[in-house]
C-alpha cells in the first residue's frame, strides 16, 4: 500500500501535465490523452487488484477534470473496468509483456475501447456527443494519437512503474 501512496504523485503530476498542456495542443482527430496511455500502461505492469484501484484514482482524477463533459463517475467506472481487464489480460501474456509492439497495440486497442465505452456509455447517460460521422472520425483520430504518442512515452512510464514496484531497496 505504501508504494501506491508513493506513485500517487507521479499520477498527480501527469494529470497536471495532461491538463496544462496536453489539452492545450488542438490536433486534427481529436488529440491524445497522455494520462490515459500512463494509467493503462502502469495497470498493465500491475496486479489485477492494484490495477483496479489505480482505475479508480484516475476515473475520479478524469471526472473532476475541467475538459470532461461527462456525469461524475463515468471515467471512474470506466477505468476501473478497463485497468482491471487490461492487467488481468496483460498479466502473464509474454506476446504482450515482452514485445514492445505488442505492448504498444495492446495498449492502443484498450485505449480505443475506452474511449468507444465512454462514447456508448455518454449516449446512454444522454450526454450530447455530436453525429455518428463524428463520433467515428474523433474515436478514430484519438486512436491513433494514442498509436503515435506509446511508443515514445512507454520506456519511461514502464521505468517510473519499475523505480517504484520492483526495486524493493529503493523505498
Amino acid at each position: 500500500m505504501r508504494r501506491i501512496f508513493i506513485a500517487l504523485p507521479i499520477f498527480l503530476l501527469i494529470y497536471i501535465v495532461q491538463e496544462a498542456v496536453v489539452n492545450q495542443f488542438r490536433l486534427p482527430g481529436g488529440g491524445f490523452s497522455i494520462f490515459l496511455i500512463f494509467t493503462v500502461v502502469w495497470a498493465i505492469l500491475s496486479p489485477p487488484e492494484i490495477a483496479a484501484f489505480i482505475g479508480f484514482i484516475a476515473g475520479l482524477m478524469m471526472d473532476l477534470s475541467a475538459s470532461s463533459n461527462g456525469p461524475i463517475g463515468q471515467w471512474t467506472l470506466l477505468m476501473i473496468a478497463t485497468c482491471y481487464s487490461v492487467a488481468y489480460f496483460g498479466a502473464g501474456n509474454a506476446s504482450v509483456m515482452e514485445n514492445p509492439l505488442g505492448f504498444t497495440l495492446f495498449v492502443g486497442s484498450a485505449l480505443f475501447f475506452t474511449e468507444l465505452a465512454y462514447v456508448l456509455t455518454g449516449a446512454l447517460l444522454g450526454v450530447a456527443s455530436g453525429g455518428f460521422g463524428q463520433v467515428i472520425l474523433t474515436t478514430i483520430g484519438i486512436s491513433i494519437w494514442n498509436l503515435v504518442i506509446t511508443p515514445i512515452v512507454l520506456p519511461i512510464f514502464t521505468h517510473l512503474h519499475s523505480l517504484i514496484f520492483d526495486s524493493r531497496s529503493a523505498i
